[in-house]
Parts: C-alpha cells; sequence; structure tokens
C-alpha cells in the first residue's frame, strides 16, 4: 500500500477548515487543506460575515447623520452616499483578512489544494485530476444559501445575501423574504442607506430560535427605525419584468393574496450543508434527513479517518461553532482531548442595536425545570443613556434551585461584545449571584448584566 501523502487533509477553508489546518499544523501534523475559491476565508470571510460587517458599520455612520441622532449631540452634518467607495471598503478588509490566512498557512506550512475534491475511497480524493491520500480526512465545506423553489435568483433584481452586498445602486423598494439574522442584517444596511425595506417572515415572530421576548422587542425596535414587516405571511411567487419583482403573498395561515412590487427582491431563508461534489458514497458515507454529516462527539463521522465539522454537521451554522470544532478536530487526530462545549456557543445579530444570546431561551428552560429571570432595561443604564442607546434589556435565565446560570439574552448597541462576559461565566457554571457580586467598571454597558444577575434574586438597584 503507497504511503498517505497527509497526515490531515481538509476540505473546505472556511473557518472550521483554515482553523483546524492552523491547529494540526502546529501540533505537527503534515497538513492539507483543498480549497475551490481563488481566496481563502470560505463564505464567512469572502461573502458573509466580515462583508456584511464592514457594510453594516459604514451605514450606521451614514444613517447617525441622515436620521438625525448625531444632530442631538451637536454634530451637523450633510451626508453625501458614495456608495462605490462604501463597496471599496468592504473589498478592501476581505482582501486584508483572506490575505492574512494565506500567510498564516504559509508560515505553518500548511499545503494549499486548489480546487474541488471529491472522494474515490475512505482515505483518498480528487482534486482537479490528481489524486491525495491521507490517514485523517477533515470535511468542512460548509453551508450554501437555502433556495425557495420557483423563484430564480439573477443576481440583480432577485438577490442571495452574496448579490445583496454587491448591489450597484440603492433600490428605493427592497421586499427581504426570511425574517431571520442574514435578512435582518442586510435588510438593515440598505434601509438605513434610503431603501424602504419589507421583511415578509413566514412565522409570526422574526429571529426564529431565539428567545420570546427579545423577538417581540426586536420586530418593535424595527418597525420604528421605519422597516415595514409582514409576519405569518408566505411568498407564493416572484414575477421579474423589466428591471422590478412583482411578489404573491398570502397569510401563512390562509386567505386572499396580495401583491407587492419591488425593485430588489432579497432570498434568505436559510442556509443548508454543501456536500454535493463530494462523492460522500465513495467514501461509505451518507447525510441525514437534514442533508447534515452525523458525528459523535469527537466530531468522528461514521467511518474511521473521516471527521466532519461546521455547518455540514448538526449545530447552529456559525463561525466561531465552526472554528472552536476545527480545534477540538485538530486536536483529537493529534491524540489530545479537543474540547468544545455546544451548549454555551453565543449567537448574535448586527443590527442596530444588536441582538446577542448564549444557553437557553426563557421557553426551553421553563421546560426543563423551575427558573427566576432577571430584567434590566438599558434605558436606565448610565452609559447607554449618554450614548443616546435607549432601546434593549438585558434578560437572565437562572435555574430556581441552583441559581446556576442557564441562558442569557440582550439587545443592546453592544450586545454582540457583551455576551462574551456571561459565555465565558457560563462555562464556568457560574450563578447569578456570582455575576451580580463581580464588580463592574462604571460608566459601561456591561453594569446592565451585572443588575439583570441582581434582578435574578429581585434586587437590582437602579429601577
Amino acid at each position: 500500500m503507497a504511503d498517505y501523502d497527509y497526515d490531515v487533509l481538509i476540505i473546505g477553508a472556511g473557518p472550521g477548515g483554515y482553523v483546524a489546518a492552523i491547529r494540526a499544523a502546529q501540533l505537527g501534523l503534515k497538513t492539507a487543506c483543498v480549497e475551490g475559491r481563488e481566496t481563502l476565508g470560505g463564505t464567512c470571510l469572502n461573502v458573509g460575515c466580515i462583508p456584511s460587517k464592514a457594510m453594516l458599520h459604514a451605514s450606521e455612520y451614514f444613517d447617525a447623520a441622515a436620521n438625525g441622532s448625531m444632530a442631538k449631540m451637536g454634530v451637523i452634518v450633510t451626508p453625501k452616499l458614495d456608495l462605490p467607495a462604501m463597496h471599496g471598503q468592504r473589498q478592501d478588509a476581505v482582501k486584508q483578512l483572506t490575505g492574512g490566512i494565506e500567510f498564516l498557512f504559509k508560515k505553518n506550512k500548511v499545503d494549499w489544494i486548489k480546487g474541488f475534491a471529491a472522494f474515490t475511497s475512505a482515505d483518498t480524493v480528487e482534486v482537479a485530476g490528481k489524486s491525495y491520500r491521507a490517514r485523517n480526512i477533515v470535511i468542512a465545506t460548509g453551508s450554501s444559501v437555502t433556495p425557495l423553489p420557483g423563484v430564480t435568483i439573477d443576481q440583480k433584481v432577485v438577490v442571495d445575501s452574496t448579490g445583496a452586498l454587491e448591489l450597484p445602486k440603492v433600490p428605493k423598494k427592497m421586499v427581504v423574504i426570511g425574517g431571520g439574522v442574514i435578512g435582518l442584517e442586510l435588510g438593515s444596511v440598505w434601509r438605513r442607506l434610503g431603501s424602504e425595506v419589507t421583511v415578509v417572515e413566514f412565522l409570526d415572530q422574526l429571529l426564529p430560535g431565539m428567545d420570546m421576548d427579545v423577538r417581540k422587542e426586536a420586530a418593535k425596535i424595527f418597525k420604528k427605525q421605519g422597516m415595514a414587516l409582514k409576519l405569518g405571511t408566505k411568498v407564493t411567487g416572484v414575477a421579474v419584468k423589466g428591471g422590478k419583482a412583482t411578489l404573491t403573498l398570502e397569510p401563512a395561515a390562509g386567505g386572499a393574496s396580495e401583491t407587492l412590487e419591488a425593485d430588489c427582491v432579497l432570498v434568505s431563508i436559510g442556509r443548508r450543508p454543501n456536500t454535493e461534489g463530494l462523492a460522500l458514497d465513495k467514501a461509505g458515507l451518507e447525510t441525514n434527513a437534514r442533508g447534515q454529516i452525523e458525528v459523535d462527539h469527537d466530531l468522528r463521522t461514521t467511518i474511521p479517518g473521516i471527521w466532519a465539522i461546521g455547518d455540514v454537521v448538526p449545530g447552529p451554522m456559525l463561525a466561531h461553532k465552526a472554528e472552536d470544532e476545527g480545534i477540538a478536530v485538530a486536536e483529537n487526530i493529534a491524540g489530545q482531548t479537543g474540547i468544545i462545549n455546544h451548549a454555551v456557543i453565543p449567537s448574535v445579530v448586527y443590527t442596530w442595536p444588536e441582538i446577542a444570546g448564549v444557553g437557553l431561551t426563557e421557553e426551553q428552560a421553563k421546560e426543563r425545570g423551575e427558573i427566576k429571570v432577571g430584567k434590566f432595561p438599558m434605558l436606565a443604564n448610565s452609559r447607554a443613556k449618554t450614548n443616546h442607546e435607549p432601546d434593549g434589556f438585558v434578560k437572565v435565565i437562572a435555574d430556581a434551585k441552583t441559581d446556576r446560570v442557564l441562558g442569557t439574552w440582550i439587545i443592546a448597541s453592544v450586545a454582540g461584545t457583551m455576551i462574551a462576559q456571561v459565555a465565558q461565566a457560563m462555562e464556568f457554571g457560574a450563578t447569578s449571584e456570582d455575576i451580580a457580586y463581580t464588580c463592574h467598571a462604571h460608566p459601561t454597558h456591561n453594569e446592565a448584566i451585572k443588575e439583570a444577575a441582581m434582578a435574578v434574586t429581585g434586587k437590582p438597584i437602579h429601577i
């Protein structure tokens, strides 16, 4: 039998794959990473998390100038939109970060095999007509946009999340199909830049999977910002003619249909695992009913020597979840103990204000037993007050008997940064009292976490 070409071969160079490759190489394993894109970093760095945050950040500045919130603080400006320049800074951020990964591959002696991999056996893949054999193969192929049956994405009038980042001009009217994270973030970008945005969501509330208090409050905030919401509504058709789209909508519960005109339609109804073209059958692998590859706690598949991580396996489709799994899988392959706690994975929506959560929702926690809940409004937080950021709250959910924190949900301008404190506390098994009696710097947004924790036992100071 021929020798192995690599100790570890990783398919996919997204946040899971490239991290796994670097960690494996650090551990002394001969490592290669297969990637078909011209640049490393996967969806996240190229057309996802990173470019969307660049547009969100830039559009926040424009909105603050245009809506009068800067004027309230004594800064009088009349903004002028230079959309090509805004796109330029987005592209520059992507270029720098993807180039940074290429540098790290070279530094750590990771071979980048360019092309798309397909299994020819359980330990061999073919890329661009050449075979590579590895002791361990890690599938880290990520996910792609879920299509809406009967709706064609042309990336001009009907776009997906990638097309929505590249629009050459601000659409007069934009309809977002799907009230999840991606739709709300990209819808927020174009609303701030002047588009009339309508979000159509099949469920009766936005942000599926999040705490119900957060979902309801988020809807109020987005409406106040000028975003139209059509909840409990199904899109039954999208017709494009003359650069315009006509959508046919009907109530999810049934009833009379209506039409809606738009210059741009963003289809954002979720993502699905990328397994097509991998020839998993030749490796002896199957996918589950959701198209995912099942793995055990150590991220092993049912076939010895084949592992899988990130969006292609069960769990939330989040870059940081994939990264943690990337480190864990490399350490497991190297004979160490890779650790990942799937119960403490924060999620963030980068709208204004930001929305973040970690652990259980109140609804999930109640199903498991008796709980105590503490809430604190950002309106009563001194830093939020001075920054003119009154919207939102912090909600801490604790076990009624042990006081252990089960989940925390935040709406605040910097919720995505704040949630890290709670995630770390939960990782150490903290009680609400542990957080309440930890001294927090004043004045900071994080004091709202302390006050919400104090509210769990009925002793907040500032409300």
